[in-house]
């Protein structure tokens, strides 16, 4: 290969300077008559030739290969009915035709699984940078056209773009979108999903407009059921019920058709709604002041979440004095108000040291144990009086408290202690400084409490004099008691004798009385660490726990031991296989999860399409082809020749040759030596100056 080349001595802004100048020079002289201009201007050509540098450029041309782009979709709509037959198939045809080309190289790109979905834009760009654009003779994708990165597509591609598309002509699915659906909730306040059933492809006329019977379940729980036809939004109100996550899953049975649809992934989806309370609303009844009473109200008060109502009784109906009721500073208790007509706008009562005096009426308390029955929760933080006739084990309310006393006080001090319950307990679990056994750390003591005889089913957790039980807890009906028999729980927070843990303490006692999902003593929880990797743990009062069974998104199930990993509590760690819905159980408790997306992004549609890619094989002139006619023939052809076509063997689709070389051993010769160019620049400036008369007529003379 030989070529003309230059190596300028000056920039070439300087050379081209030079060469304007020169010609201005010779038009000048043109212009004002003068002969010899040419000469003149050829002259000052010739020096900026010259400053340019021209040489001969000679080397050896190395012919390059073409390149081939072949994408192969395994991404998971892949794997849908006879997909992966056709791309095994496409694939190594393909490969075998463009291995028999010569000069002619393939890069298979390989586009896999991703939990953002099939990425073909993304995987597409990459391998069309890394390849030099001279090269590149053509690309072939063999996918079924579900891109969700569509504009991450190159703008344009140096090679015809051909798309062969997997699938079936007459393949058709139902799905269920979920348009809008909301991540928090207040509990027990409905919330709105909006929704809808959507028919794709070529729909069986059985089926087309036919209703989709809808299933609502929420935290694994049937919820409700209905009807609703493809096409048609739908605002599907759904009650969070408890805090923390509460997963609804909504889905629809597969239709029952001749042609089945391509997949029931996408028939169901699972959305996680966080649960949060809007705020709590305590009640505190204070039947006395004493040195605790700011205890409760301080922690309740605390906390900018809890909306607290707190009523001390100064004033018993069997106190007697003189001083008329119109000139006391107090506040009526509105006793109907409270417990007969809003009793149930409270999450939490609290009785501290309480006395029966008459001020509730029977029937109050009677509404209070129906007030529980139903959801509700009680806290009793008994002093001496939980002894006496004035006890609120002798009132109505008895019926529900987790111990009877026994009119027995102990006037000592004492040191309170975990039972073993309260080891495993999750309200007791883990108090900071608890004592441990072998070891001489202690709480500090507290002076007095009454005896109690805890009912069969409560939880003794806490234990104080001659072990006698200090905190009780109990389920009654649907709701929750819990109670303390002893009033000195301040002495902790004035730091008697070391004090303890006395807000964390109560603030978990009110919690778990307020259903508080972190202090279920019976849970069995799923946090995800990072992916589909999950913390599977089961909270338990017994002593082991039974293996859990995980039932995944396609009906498989298998077994997972949980060592321990501290009373009370048992994990394991696990890896989910894919996205989806999950169903763990024990036989005891069961428990719904979703990992990755509310749908697995690959199944939401599945219908093969070309409208991702579409654009780019219509601009860069090529083809779309459904490999369900059969894998097409390839040819060569040359650039701005069609590259598609039909033929009688069927189908043929071309790449284009691009003829791309590289150089090798370049010699670089210049045109002439600087005495040339020296000597050529002089002749033809004497040339010019001979030219003007003066010089031919002198030399004509002599």
């Amino acid at each position: 290969m030989t070529g003309l080349g230059f190596d300028p001595l000056l920039p070439w802004s300087l050379v081209a300077a030079v060469a304007g100048i020169a010609l201005l020079i010779a038009l000048w002289s043109l212009w004002r008559g003068l002969r010899g201009w040419a000469w003149r201007g050829l002259g000052g050509l010739a020096a900026a030739a010259a400053l340019a540098g021209p040489a001969l450029e000679s080397g050896i041309r190395n012919k390059l290969s073409d390149i081939v782009i072949l994408l192969d979709d395994r991404s998971a709509s892949q794997s849908l009915p006879g997909r992966t037959e056709q791309t095994d198939a496409a694939i190594g045809q393909l490969t075998r035709q463009l291995s028999a080309l010569p000069d002619t190289e393939i890069r298979r790109v390989t586009v896999a699984d991703d939990p953002d979905g099939t990425l073909i834009g993304a995987a597409l760009s990459r391998a069309l940078a890394a390849e030099p654009q001279a090269r590149v003779a053509g690309l072939i994708a063999v996918t079924d056209g579900l891109a969700h990165d569509a504009p991450l597509l190159p703008i344009d591609a140096p090679a015809p773009v051909h798309l062969l598309k997997t699938g079936q002509p007459g393949d058709w699915d139902r799905r269920l979108v979920i348009e809008e659906a909301p991540a928090y909730g207040l509990i027990d306040q409905p919330v709105t999903i909006r929704l809808r059933v959507e028919d794709q492809g070529a729909v069986p006329p059985e089926i087309a407009g036919t209703p989709a019977r809808l299933h609502v379940l929420v935290d694994g729980e049937e919820d409700r059921s209905l009807d609703l036809p493809p096409g048609v939004p739908l605002d599907l109100p759904v009650v969070p019920e408890h805090a923390g996550q509460n997963v609804v899953s909504i889905g629809f049975d597969a239709p029952d058709a001749a042609v089945p649809e391509l997949t029931d992934r996408n028939n169901a989806v699972a959305l996680q709604i966080q649960g949060v309370r809007d705020r709590l609303r305590v009640l505190l009844v204070s039947g006395e002041p004493h040195a605790g009473e700011r205890t409760w109200r301080n922690l309740l008060k605390s906390d900018a979440n809890v909306d607290l109502i707190h009523f001390t009784i100064l004033r018993p109906p069997d106190k007697m004095d003189a001083v008329p009721v119109d000139e006391m500073s107090l506040i009526a208790f509105p006793t109907q108000e409270l417990f007969m007509e809003r009793i149930r706008d409270f999450d939490l009562i609290i009785f501290d040291r309480y006395r029966v005096r008459g001020i509730l009426m029977p029937q109050y308390f009677d509404n209070i144990r129906r007030y529980v029955e139903e959801g509700g929760a009680v806290l009793v933080s008994a002093g001496p009086e939980m002894s006496t006739v004035e006890s609120l084990n002798l009132s109505p309310m008895g019926m529900i408290l987790p111990g009877r006393p026994t009119g027995r006080i102990f006037e000592e001090p004492f040191l309170p202690r975990l039972t073993e319950e309260g080891l495993r307990h999750p309200v007791t679990a883990g108090l900071s400084g608890a004592p441990t056994e072998g070891s001489e750390t202690h709480w500090g003591r507290w002076l007095r409490m009454s005896q109690v005889i805890p009912n069969p089913r409560a939880q003794v957790v806490m234990t104080g004099a001659g072990d006698e039980p200090l905190l009780i807890m109990d389920r009654v009906g649907k709701g929750r008691v819990a109670m303390l028999t002893s009033d000195q729980v301040w002495l902790w927070g004035r730091g008697f004798e070391g004090g303890g843990p006395q807000l964390e303490l109560l603030r978990r006692i009110a919690h778990w009385s307020m259903k508080e999902p972190e202090l279920e003593e019976e849970a069995l929880l799923a946090d995800v660490a990072s992916g589909l990797t999950v913390t599977i743990t089961r909270r338990t009062m017994a002593e082991r726990a039974k293996p859990v069974r995980i039932t995944g998104p396609d009906g498989t199930t298998r077994t997972l031991d949980l060592t321990e990993a501290g009373p009370g509590r048992f994990t394991a760690r696990w890896t989910a296989p894919e996205p989806g819905l999950y169903r763990l159980t024990d036989g005891e408790i069961t428990r719904v999860m979703a990992l990755g997306p509310a749908a697995p992004r690959e199944f939401e549609e599945t219908v093969a399409t070309s409208s991702a890619l579409g654009p780019l094989v219509e601009k860069t002139r090529g083809a779309v082809l459904d490999l369900s006619a059969g894998i097409p023939d390839l040819r060569t052809v040359r650039e701005g020749r069609p590259a598609h076509g039909r033929g009688v063997a069927g189908d043929w689709i071309a790449i284009t040759p691009r003829g791309a070389a590289s150089t090798s051993g370049i010699t670089h010769q210049p045109i002439l030596p600087p005495w040339g160019w020296l000597l050529l620049v002089a002749g033809l400036a004497l040339a010019g100056w001979l030219s003007e008369g003066r010089g031919w007529s002198g030399i004509r003379r002599a």
